[in-house]
């Protein structure tokens, strides 16, 4: 189960990929798309959070930091 970790509240547009980055911030890249490549990331939201390890950070459908509990196989 997940556990919201910060209220950001990004609003995502369609071809993007969104990710959380190494500083914690919310970043985004442009999908590759028929051979085309990506784009470079470019940060969109500057949180900061402090990641803990067995966590995995993750933007979730309200545009908000989540994490959820990794589960080593």
């Amino acid at each position: 189960m997940a556990e919201k970790v910060q209220k950001v509240g990004v609003e995502r547009v369609q071809g993007f990929l969104y990710y959380i980055d190494k500083q914690g911030d919310v970043s985004r890249a442009k999908m590759a798309r028929g051979g085309k490549k990506g784009g470079k990331p470019e940060k969109v939201a500057k949180v900061g959070v402090k990641k803990q390890s067995g966590f995995l950070y993750f933007l979730d459908k309200k545009g908000d930091i989540s994490r959820a509990k990794m589960v080593n196989a």
